[in-house]
């Protein structure tokens, strides 16, 4: 008998016995799969749409910032001329 069998027919046990409702089941699966969700997030260092899009704009920002110092490092140096 293979592993997921005894898991079935454990369930299916507890089932007829009353211990266990579907609910129960459900919710038990619904929580294993969120573990298992943020636990393959977490290595593969996902990040959200918000924490992205604030870097985004931060990166943007910086850009601007780095144009205008070489435009103005362009005048400096035609005026030198």
């Amino acid at each position: 008998m293979s592993n997921s069998e005894k898991i079935l027919k454990t369930l299916s046990d507890l089932i007829e016995n009353g211990i266990l409702s579907s609910k129960d089941i459900k919710k038990e699966i619904s929580n294993d799969f969120k573990f298992k969700k943020d636990k393959i997030f977490n290595k593969l260092e996902i990040v959200s749409r918000e924490e992205f899009e604030i870097l985004k704009k931060l990166v943007q920002k910086q850009d601007l910032i780095i144009k205008k110092l070489q435009k103005s490092k362009k005048i400096k140096k035609a005026k030198k001329s």
